[in-house]
């Protein structure tokens, strides 16, 4: 699995909304028991510039941190 973030325009019938500190995330229904209890923050560093994903769920990724297995 991967977390892949794109823009949406309209929210689907069995979507799930979370919304915090301004910023909407609209998560399809067939990845929301993969992601639940996941935190996500954007870094700026030096090096990079990218959002992060903590998935308590995760018991492996890869070393980019893009995929993750459950």
């Amino acid at each position: 699995m991967s977390y892949t973030l794109n823009y949406a325009d309209s929210k689907g019938k069995f979507d799930e909304v979370v919304e915090d500190k301004g910023v909407r995330i609209i998560i399809e229904p067939q990845a929301l028991m993969h992601v639940l209890g996941t935190k996500m923050d954007y870094v700026k560093d030096d090096l990079r510039q990218e959002f992060v994903f903590v998935n308590p769920n995760a018991k492996g990724t890869c070393g980019c941190g893009e995929s993750f297995t459950t």
